[in-house]
């Protein structure tokens, strides 16, 4: 699974396809089948992935391709793999805490240039309750 994902925020369904080498039907099958991929979408409805999403559903193609997993077995391979993460110490948002704390479900960091941006959003959602009100 040394496969080069391209540094980007998101991916459509297309180019996830062509990464893992699955068709977008195979890609939506497995969104009904694990809780754990959840693409967001966008106003148009379309699914936009991030590498974490490309990276679990790399390591479930090889749980269920190349390893011979069921689709049972793999979402309890991937459950153990979860529960064996080292849990992330919560970070109290008012206290401008080290943004390298925050830590995904599983295990991978979220992008710098990423919680700057949603720290901004939320600050200026803050704002504009505060005028508001």
């Amino acid at each position: 699974m040394d496969l080069k994902i391209p540094d980007k925020l998101y991916f459509k369904i297309g180019e996830v396809a062509d990464i893992a080498g699955v068709k977008p039907h195979v890609l939506r099958y497995w969104e009904s089948e694990f809780n754990a991929i959840r693409p967001t979408k966008s106003r148009s409805k379309q699914r936009l992935y991030r590498q974490q999403d490309i990276e679990l559903i790399l390591r479930l193609k090889d749980l269920l391709y190349n390893q011979g997993f069921t689709i049972s077995g793999a979402r309890k391979q991937l459950r153990r793999k979860q529960e064996q993460l080292p849990k992330a110490s919560p970070v109290d948002p008012s206290s401008g805490g080290n943004d390298e704390q925050m830590a995904l479900p599983l295990g991978g960091q979220l992008d710098q240039s990423l919680l700057k941006e949603i720290r901004q959003d939320i600050l200026r959602l803050k704002k504009s309750l505060e005028i508001s009100s």
